[in-house]
C-alpha cells in the first residue's frame, strides 16, 4: 500500500470527524420526515442544501454534486433518497408518523455521504479523481432510479468506477463485508395468473378450479428450483401473493401469484425464467386450465469489482474497521445497473452488538440504525472512493 494513499484517507476521514455532528443532525432531519420513490422532493432539497457545491437534478428527484478537479473521470459514491411504505414503531424520538419509514437505512447513507463529500470539498486539490456525489432516488421501487440514473446522466459522467456502503444487521459492529464477484442476487417480479371455468362449489365437476391449479403450480415451482439448479449455487424463488375468489362455495373464474425470482449467475436467472413458464403452463393444462406469466425483468446480480475489493480491504484498518468472513446474499440493490456504466463495489457495514442497537432485519418496523452508522458509512464511503480512484 503506497504511503499517498493512506495518507489521502487519513486526510478524508479527520475531515469526517469535523462533519460527523451536522451529518447526525441532517440523520435526524432524513429520518423523521421520510418519502417513497419517485416523491423525494423535501429529502432531496434537504441533502442538497447541506453539499458544499452546486448539485444537478437527475433522474427526476436525484441529486448529482462533482466535488473535484474535472480532468479526470470521477468516482461516484451512492445514496439512496426514498422510504418504505412501514409505519415505524422503534419510539426514537426522530420518529416518522407519517406511514413511511427508513426502515433500510437510507437515511444514514445519505447524512454519511453529505459528511464525505463536504471533507472532500475542503482538500479538493488533493483528490486523483473527482468525486461524484450520487444521490440516487427510488430504490425501494420501480422504475428503478440507478437504471434511469444509469442510463442518463451518469453515463455522461463516465465515472471510473461507483461504489457504495450499505448497513446491514446481521453483521458484526465494526466488521465489514467486501467480497469480489457477485455478492447480490437479480430479482426478477413474476405474475401468474390462471384461468379456469367457475362452478359452484357443490359441483366441482362442472367447472375447472384455478385454485388447485394454482396450489400445484406454487409447490411443483419450489420442488422444481431445488431440483433444477445447482445447490452450491444461490438461487430461490418466493410467491409472496397468492389470490383468488371471493366466495367459500364458489370455484371462481381465475386465480393469480405473484412473487420474485433471485440469482447470483445470469444462466440461472435465465433458468428460473423458463422454468416459471414451464411449470405454471404444464401444471394449468394437467389442471383444464390455462395459465399465463409475465416476467417484469428487475436488477441484475451484483457484481463487485476485485481490484477495487482487493485495495478496500487493505485500507479497512486504517479506517478503525475490519473485514467480516465471506459474505453474500439473495437480497437485491438496483445499485447493480451501475454495473453497465463502470466497475462497481458494494461493501456492507455491520450493525450487530452496536450500544443501544436492538437487532431487527432490515425492512422491519422497530429497525433503528444507531446514530454512529454514520461515522461508520462515512469512513466505508470514504475508503472504496480512495481505492476505487487508484491514488499512486
Amino acid at each position: 500500500m503506497q504511503r499517498s494513499t493512506e495518507e489521502l484517507l487519513a486526510t478524508l476521514l479527520a475531515g469526517l470527524e469535523r462533519e460527523l455532528p451536522g451529518a447526525v443532525a441532517l440523520r435526524h432531519r432524513l429520518h423523521e420526515r421520510p418519502e417513497l420513490a419517485h416523491d423525494e422532493q423535501h429529502t432531496a432539497a434537504a441533502v442538497s442544501a447541506e453539499l458544499p457545491v452546486d448539485c444537478e437534478t437527475v433522474a427526476g428527484t436525484g441529486r448529482m454534486a462533482r466535488i473535484g478537479s474535472a480532468d479526470a473521470a470521477p468516482v461516484g459514491v451512492r445514496a439512496e433518497l426514498d422510504g418504505l411504505p412501514i409505519t415505524e414503531l422503534t419510539g426514537a424520538p426522530f420518529s416518522a408518523s407519517c406511514g413511511v419509514m427508513h426502515a433500510c437505512g437510507h437515511d444514514v447513507h445519505m447524512a454519511a455521504l453529505v459528511a464525505l463529500a463536504r471533507a472532500a470539498h475542503a482538500v479538493s486539490e488533493l483528490l486523483p479523481a473527482p468525486l461524484l456525489a450520487l444521490f440516487q432516488p427510488s430504490e425501494e421501487a420501480y422504475p428503478s432510479g440507478a437504471q434511469e440514473l444509469a442510463l442518463a446522466e451518469l453515463a455522461r459522467a463516465a465515472p471510473a468506477a461507483v461504489v457504495a456502503a450499505h448497513v446491514h444487521p446481521e453483521l458484526r459492529w465494526g466488521e465489514v463485508a467486501l467480497d469480489p464477484g457477485a455478492v447480490n442476487a437479480s430479482c426478477d417480479g413474476v405474475e401468474i395468473v390462471v384461468e379456469g371455468e367457475p362452478s359452484h362449489g357443490a359441483y366441482p365437476h362442472r367447472g375447472r378450479d384455478p385454485i388447485l391449479a394454482l396450489s400445484e403450480i406454487v409447490v411443483s415451482l419450489h420442488a422444481q428450483v431445488g431440483r433444477r439448479i445447482d445447490p452450491l449455487r444461490a438461487a430461490s424463488l418466493t410467491l409472496g401473493v397468492i389470490e383468488g375468489g371471493r366466495a367459500e362455495n364458489v370455484i371462481p373464474a381465475s386465480a393469480s401469484a405473484r412473487g420474485a425470482l433471485r440469482a447470483h449467475r445470469p444462466d440461472d436467472r435465465l433458468l428460473l425464467r423458463e422454468l416459471v413458464v414451464e411449470v405454471a403452463t404444464a401444471v394449468a393444462r394437467a389442471h383444464g386450465c390455462s395459465a399465463r406469466v409475465e416476467l417484469v425483468p428487475g436488477e441484475p446480480a451484483l457484481e463487485n469489482d476485485a481490484r477495487i475489493v482487493a485495495r478496500g480491504r487493505e485500507l479497512l484498518a486504517g479506517a478503525g474497521l475490519s473485514a467480516a468472513g465471506e459474505w453474500r446474499s439473495c437480497g437485491s440493490d438496483d445499485f447493480a445497473f451501475f454495473g453497465s456504466v463502470a466497475p462497481v463495489a458494494m461493501a456492507f457495514v455491520g450493525l450487530d452488538g452496536a450500544e443501544g442497537f436492538l437487532t431487527r432485519p432490515l425492512h422491519h418496523p422497530e429497525l433503528l440504525v444507531p446514530d454512529a452508522a454514520v461515522a461508520a458509512v462515512a469512513r466505508v464511503q470514504a475508503l472504496l472512493y480512495v481505492a476505487a480512484a487508484g491514488y499512486d
